[in-house]
């Protein structure tokens, strides 16, 4: 860690990108953001390739957790024309949170995948190619880890240091971004948050013995404080590689379960891709969501193909968040030990979501636009 330190510290006044770039590595470069613009069409294309990463390079820990992330953000895309979230938002206020999320996603997908791609080339070549780095415009913090991690095999340090990065990658070009403070954050995140506990990241796994699907994940209680964010990341990789036999059954549950962005993929008991609620009807739960009933009429859960289009993207923008070696203290500040409880708190909030969608169903919408 003192060797990162001194070089992050150099690097903060350090420029760092080349402009004597050999012919071969202009070709890596460009292949490799061939084949990321190619896996970046959608939500459902980004988390299919993390977790072909991941089981292609174990040792990198952080894909199969980008994969899990990403999967909960197709979740929440779809939930914009679900069941209930159509009845407490308006159209405008749907698409407007889709671009929130679906530009957050993207965004990770094109600054991580990268890297990567750079560490597979990495490997067949035998050699390290992290200076490209820089060439591919990844922070400059990421490159004494990505050199570390290739000598010493620093998993959990990498991981953590993707997490930083990646949080803060996007706090200036989301989070902090006036178009999405203004529609999302500021009103209707603000909204929903103050109506139920929205932030749920689950981690679905394979019970062993009743070979149901289990859930263990976290909440964010303030999505706009990045601080929080990277450490609810650091708290899930603790969560998720924390016992081997959970792990395992993480990974197949995932194997056997190729993400659609419907909720049908982790609870088909409880939700359906098919509407089964007539035209005009409201779905009313029979009991508790976690008392899950097979013959209990499902919750509306579409997938991601069938409710929103590929968006075309804007080219992100230029800069490196990196400024100061102050990020150094996050990934050196240990994690606490977390259950990662989160079933009947979800459930909850299905049951507070249902009930504000019914309340809200009595009235009629001044703003359908």
């Amino acid at each position: 860690m003192k060797v990162i330190k001194k070089q992050l510290k150099k690097a903060v006044s350090q420029r760092t990108v080349r402009d004597d770039l050999t012919p071969e590595e202009e070709n890596i470069i460009q292949i490799i953001r061939a084949i990321t613009r190619k896996q970046n069409q959608n939500n459902v294309t980004r988390t299919q390739a993390y977790f072909d990463f991941y089981q292609e390079h174990p040792e990198i820990h952080w894909a199969l957790l980008a994969h899990l992330v990403s999967r909960n953000a197709g979740w929440n895309m779809t939930d914009l024309k679900g069941e209930y979230l159509p009845k407490l938002l308006s159209r405008k206020e749907q698409t407007d949170f889709f671009l929130f999320l679906e530009r957050g996603n993207w965004l990770i997908f094109q600054d991580a995948y990268p890297q990567l791609l750079l560490y597979e080339e990495s490997k067949k070549r035998g050699r390290p190619l992290f200076h490209l780095l820089s060439s591919m415009e990844v922070s400059k913090f990421m490159e004494p880890f990505w050199n570390q991690f290739w000598t010493e095999s620093t998993k959990e340090e990498l991981t953590i240091a993707l997490i930083i990065n990646e949080q803060q990658y996007i706090e200036g070009r989301v989070i902090q971004n006036k178009q999405y403070k203004d529609t999302v954050l500021n009103t209707i995140m603000f909204r929903l948050q103050d109506l139920f506990e929205f932030n749920h990241i689950l981690l679905p796994y394979t019970d062993s013995v009743q070979k149901n699907t289990k859930l263990i994940g976290g909440t964010v209680h303030h999505f706009s404080s990045v601080k929080d964010r990277i450490n609810l990341g650091k708290r899930l990789y603790s969560l998720l590689f924390s016992g081997q036999n959970r792990l395992t059954q993480t990974i197949e549950w995932t194997k056997s379960h190729p993400h659609t962005g419907s909720r049908k993929d982790f609870w088909p008991q409880l939700f359906n891709n098919v509407k089964e609620t007539a035209p005009g009807q409201m779905h009313e739960l029979q009991s508790t969501p976690c008392s899950l009933k097979h013959e209990a009429q499902r919750i509306y859960s579409p997938t991601l193909s069938a409710t929103w289009k590929d968006w075309n993207h804007i080219d992100a923008e230029s800069g490196d968040w990196y400024k100061n070696k102050k990020m150094i203290h996050f990934v050196k500040k240990p994690v606490k030990n977390w259950g990662g409880e989160i079933q009947e708190s979800y459930c909850k909030s299905i049951e507070e979501m249902e009930i504000a969608a019914s309340t809200k169903a009595l009235f009629p919408k001044k703003d359908e636009s």
